[in-house]
């Protein structure tokens, strides 16, 4: 491993180097010391309820910590971001096999894990083909691990939900830790990451102000069209913005390549949020954890993130080239 390498994959000297690393952050560190003091002001008003106040009081609280989870990984080297991504799909898989009762099936638990290791190897060595091969062999491995057990009666119910589960919350999310070897992994994750947090919250706060109609009452009863509309607006400018610092001086720099991924991750994003809704209306759950206060689970925080990384990395793919054609590839294994 050269020192370049090295450097990208655990150096911290350089997390700032780039406008768009330093404006999110400060950005971010700046809305969570005001967020105490406007808490404050609407509840001395009574603008807000002592339950709500309650609520937001522990989001924040929530946040400080999230932030740090998040952010921190990201400034600190490539590396870590693909260890915390795996250590992320390993909770968020755990969330789901305990909601839907696959948590019993230990061969299929045990063959996610060793899965979701896999991804980590194939992004730390940087082995893309390695990589995206891990769709179909996991799959396949969860299709007959647990044929010796002689046991035909909800056979198609238990494989399904593992290859969903590991699909889901493994392979897709691992992408972020795929981007993670590109030299501009810093900035990109934190716009995707930013992006799809910030598109749950618009969608918010317009259905609040604007919303009447129903997008699908059924799946998720609060979510509104018009906070629908409202977060593909805002969610792509936000993207456009952020996007011509980022991909300056690449195909990517034009405005209509930049709407097209802004479209592309707030509408996955909506998706992504529909699909654990509809997941935890017909299981019969409000929430699929409890550990992060006033959110729920990591699934329940982190939902909106299922669909976007591996849409998002594809799609710059095609536009840029493959992600990370300028870093090593198969740094361990000496391709």
């Amino acid at each position: 491993m050269n020192s370049a390498t090295w450097q990208h994959l655990f150096g911290w000297r350089t997390a700032f180097d780039h406008p768009v690393t330093v404006g999110a952050v400060t950005g971010i560190l700046a809305t969570l010391a005001i967020a105490p003091l406007a808490i404050h002001a609407l509840s001395r008003f009574n603008v807000i309820s002592p339950k709500l106040h309650e609520e937001l009081w522990l989001r924040w609280k929530s946040w400080l910590w999230l932030t740090a989870v998040m952010v921190g990984p990201i400034l600190l080297g490539a590396a870590w971001v693909m260890i915390a991504v795996a250590v992320l799909s390993w909770f968020c898989f755990q969330e789901f096999a305990r909601a839907t009762g696959l948590f019993r099936e230990f061969p299929i638990i045990a063959v996610v894990m060793v899965g979701i290791f896999a991804l980590l190897i194939a992004n730390v060595d940087h082995y893309d083909r390695m990589y995206f091969s891990l769709a179909a062999l996991t799959s396949g491995v969860i299709a007959v691990v647990t044929l010796p057990e002689n046991r035909p009666q909800g056979y198609l119910q238990r494989v399904a939900l593992g290859i969903v589960g590991f699909l889901l919350f493994g392979y897709s999310i691992g992408y972020l830790g795929l981007m993670a070897n590109d030299s501009r992994y810093r900035s990109l994750l934190i716009l995707v990451l930013l992006s799809v947090e910030l598109n749950d919250i618009f969608a918010y706060c317009v259905g609040k102000f604007f919303g009447s109609r129903r997008l699908l009452s059924n799946i998720s009863p609060g979510k509104t069209v018009a906070g629908s509309v409202g977060a593909l607006v805002l969610t792509t400018g936000l993207v456009i913005w952020m996007g011509k610092s980022i991909f300056a001086g690449t195909a990517m720099e034009n405005y209509f390549s930049l709407l097209k991924l802004g479209l592309l991750i707030s509408l996955l994003g909506q998706l992504g949020d529909l699909i654990l809704s509809a997941i935890k209306r017909d299981i019969g759950v409000k929430d699929l954890g409890v550990c992060i206060a006033g959110h729920g689970g990591w699934l329940d925080r982190f939902d909106s993130l299922v669909l976007v990384p591996p849409a998002v990395y594809h799609f710059l793919s095609y536009e840029l080239g493959p992600l990370g054609q300028d870093q090593a590839a198969r740094i361990f294994t000496g391709g």
